[in-house]
């Protein structure tokens, strides 16, 4: 059996933005495939002591903003430390990538594609025209997953990847469940390759 990483992602996180690109890269190098599980943070963290940006202390909110111009240099990426479009809702982005995941599709790229949206592009993921042409551009079919976006089955697998995160114990994202282990933030990348090398 091939090993597998649980990937809690939320499609608006600068963290989960930082670590998509490692994670894929470690994952390959261990032969492990990924199991995207898109969620609403907005139903985890009242449960689990989080609070949105937006309520955080002032002192927490300013050094946020030096953790990600630190890591953006630190890992050489393109991120906007204050993109146009943030926060913006995540649905129906998060249903187009479950809409993708039930087509049997490979939605690692759309993922990343709205990850980079947000941090990089300064684009608006709730837009729908948007995240139509960014599927488009993947060679997906956009319309499509979002029209099935709009299916409230799939709504339903959101509500139900939150509470599974919930029973598993991830209280943030970008979160990495590997062999009964969590590996929180993209900064705990270096363990998770560890285990995998196990």
């Amino acid at each position: 059996m091939p090993k597998t990483v649980d990937y809690y992602i939320c499609l608006i996180s600068p963290y989960t933005y930082m670590g998509d690109a490692r994670v894929h890269e470690i994952a390959a190098r261990h032969g492990a495939e990924i199991n995207y599980i898109p969620v609403n943070l907005g139903e985890i963290f009242p449960e689990t002591g989080g609070l949105p940006l937006a309520r955080r202390a002032p002192a927490r909110q300013a050094y946020r903003l030096q953790e990600l111009k630190r890591w953006r240099d630190f890992l050489n990426i393109e991120l906007n430390t204050s993109p146009k479009h943030f926060p913006a809702p995540e649905w129906p982005a998060a249903g187009m990538v479950i809409a993708a995941q039930q087509r049997e599709l490979d939605c690692g790229p759309l993922v990343n594609a709205f990850l980079t949206a947000v941090w990089a592009r300064d684009l608006d993921i709730n837009d729908r025209d948007t995240i139509v042409a960014i599927a488009n551009d993947l060679g997906l079919p956009g319309q499509e997953l979002l029209d099935a976006s709009e299916d409230p089955a799939i709504r339903a697998v959101w509500d139900a990847n939150s509470a599974k995160a919930l029973e598993v114990g991830v209280f943030g994202a970008p979160t990495y469940v590997y062999d009964g282990q969590i590996f929180w933030g993209q900064d705990r990348l270096d363990f998770l390759d560890r285990a995998l090398a196990d």
